[in-house]
């Protein structure tokens, strides 16, 4: 099984259900083709570099997993059948050097999505000695 990224972006019009319902749906496509999901990112609605169509935003979701590699173009195939989605992109990682891109991306996404949504992230400042120096005088 190889290591894969898809980027999916959802029309606009839809309501939260209904997004919800088709990224379900494209999760379901994954699962029922051998597919072992490691992640979810929901982005959220973007302002599309150019309209597609009449949309220029878009609902962006972007999922990680594990499937073998020939079933990538059935996957593929029912997200073109797909009328609710404007677009999406599949990427493969393969050498070492991307698949160890691919556990940070997978660790970063589960991290996103364990963090209280209204938690902010904090940090802190620190001033440098130096600079520190100079305000004293």
């Amino acid at each position: 099984m190889r290591n894969y990224e898809n980027l999916v972006i959802v029309k606009p019009t839809l309501t939260a259900e209904e997004i919800q319902a088709n990224i379900s749906a494209i999760e379901e496509i994954i699962t029922s083709n051998g597919g072992e999901i490691a992640a979810r990112d929901a982005m959220g609605m973007r302002k599309l570099a150019y309209p597609l169509g009449k949309n220029e935003r878009g609902y962006f979701h972007v999922i990680y997993y594990s499937v073998d590699p020939s079933a990538i173009s059935e996957i593929e195939r029912r997200f073109r059948i797909n009328e609710e989605l404007l677009r999406f992109v599949t990427i493969k990682y393969d050498t070492n050097r991307e698949v160890t891109a691919w556990n940070q991306l997978v660790q970063k996404a589960q991290k996103k999505a364990t963090q209280p949504a209204g938690e902010a992230k904090v940090e802190e400042v620190v001033i440098p000695a130096a600079l520190e120096e100079d305000e004293e005088e």
